[in-house]
């Protein structure tokens, strides 16, 4: 079956779409000479989507933090008592999922039999099953993953700042939620979260390595075809408004490290951007970061020669619709020296054009190096898809960014106003 093809004319990429009357979208870009073949099936559905309208009815939904995961956890289980792992082994395929703020991926790769393993994940992530008792015996399980991740410095130092900068919006909220919001899940929960998340107009296929699109389509087609589905009007999402201005200044806590742990945030204020526009300023900020604190900055030189920083320290941005913030920080001995220096130094730092035609050059780079990694990029493309813009674009983006549009970025972004500070300091002796 032949859907739409959308071309990078200039690498020579294909990505072979087709939308079915259930709203499922399907893409392929094929990998010829490669031996590997990634595929995922993601829904666009996160850990922040906790209220929300039932589609077709009047009513609102809350359902318990923590649900999406639970829900993405609960998927590998069969009716049967197997597990859905042990059939990707069996076809010689690895596979996992993960979910984030704003979707939920369920992936396998392979060298071998890609036809019987992508007809085990499109069949699996379609087939709940979900009794009291499974339910019950999954929340010890994840109420174990939750103290675990308690006990992460690093974890703990980004879960920290979120709720230092945020006072309402769910970002804040760990992805897996807490022990006690895990504990009220129940079975008609995830069948509900399940029912209007993972209908196939909210959701995506994406398959790249060394395949043929049609044989690839074709597949899909035949597959969804013994379970027909009526396209679902758009999932109305209810987010708590977010008021200006952060949480706390800074949060603090000890734990086990041998070195303290910094980082600081800066929370956006303008947000409900989509599309291309929200893409532009994903660029924006990267190319910011890079020319402020980039590992070839002469700031980063600075702070590693006067021993603030090590070779882990970065800064990166995350966006989406309703939220976007950034991070940046590392292991350091001294939080608070570090601290004074970024605050001085950041928004006097002078940017060049030709260090910014420098970095756009590398973006380029890392963009066309990406065609080479199949999970970062299947990871890419359903990040922008889900947004509204396509992998395609981004050169295009990239290039239109000028110098005003950085500086611009910087004065709106760098607010005292907006930052928040989180530490994890070592366990003083006898704590």
């Amino acid at each position: 079956m032949t859907g739409e093809i959308l071309r990078q004319e200039r690498l020579d990429e294909r990505i072979h779409q087709l939308v079915l009357p259930s709203g499922l979208k399907i893409s392929v870009l094929p990998r010829p000479g490669f031996t590997k073949t990634y595929a995922t099936f993601a829904t666009h559905y996160g850990s922040i989507d906790n209220a929300f309208k039932v589609p077709d009815e009047t009513r609102q939904v809350a359902v318990p933090d923590g649900i999406a995961h639970f829900l993405e956890h609960k998927m590998f289980e069969k009716a049967d008592g197997g597990d859905v792992f042990d059939d990707f082994g069996r076809y010689g395929a690895s596979s996992n999922a993960y979910t984030d703020y704003t979707s939920t991926t369920f992936l396998f790769s392979t060298t071998e039999n890609v036809e019987e393993n992508l007809e085990i994940l499109l069949d699996f992530v379609q087939r709940p099953y979900f009794t009291e008792d499974n339910v019950n015996k999954e929340k010890g399980i994840i109420e174990q993953e939750i103290r675990m991740y308690l006990d992460m410095p690093g974890d703990r130092l980004h879960s920290n700042l979120m709720r230092a900068l945020y006072q309402k919006n769910p970002v804040r909220i760990d992805v897996a939620g807490s022990v006690e919001s895990i504990r009220t899940i129940s079975p008609d929960d995830l069948y509900l979260c399940h029912r209007t998340f993972y209908h196939p107009s909210n959701m995506q296929v994406f398959v790249t390595g060394g395949v043929e699109a049609e044989r690839i389509l074709d597949q899909i087609v035949a597959n969804q075809a013994q379970r027909p589905r009526a396209f679902q009007a758009p999932i109305e999402r209810i987010y708590p408004e977010e008021p200006r201005g952060i949480a706390q200044t800074r949060i603090e806590q000890e734990m086990a490290v041998a070195a303290p742990l910094f980082m600081m945030g800066y929370k956006e204020e303008r947000t409900g951007f989509s599309g291309s526009a929200l893409l532009r300023r994903e660029m924006m900020a990267n190319l910011m970061w890079n020319a402020l604190v980039g590992h070839s900055s002469e700031f980063f030189s600075r702070l590693y020669e006067k021993g603030l920083i090590n070779d882990r320290f970065q800064a990166h941005y995350s966006c989406g619709l309703t939220f976007g913030f950034s991070a940046i920080g590392g292991e350091t001995p001294d939080p608070k020296r570090l601290e004074a220096e970024l605050v001085e130094g950041l928004d006097k730092i002078p940017l060049t054009s030709s260090d910014l035609e420098r970095l756009k050059r590398r973006e380029l780079g890392e963009y066309v190096s990406l065609f080479q990694n199949l999970e970062e990029l299947a990871y890419v493309y359903n990040h922008l898809t889900f947004r509204g813009t396509n992998l395609f674009e981004v050169p295009e983006v990239i290039q239109s960014i000028r110098l005003e549009d950085i500086e611009g970025f910087r004065k709106d972004h760098l607010r005292e106003a907006a930052r928040a500070v989180s530490v994890i300091l070592p366990k003083k002796v006898g704590t």
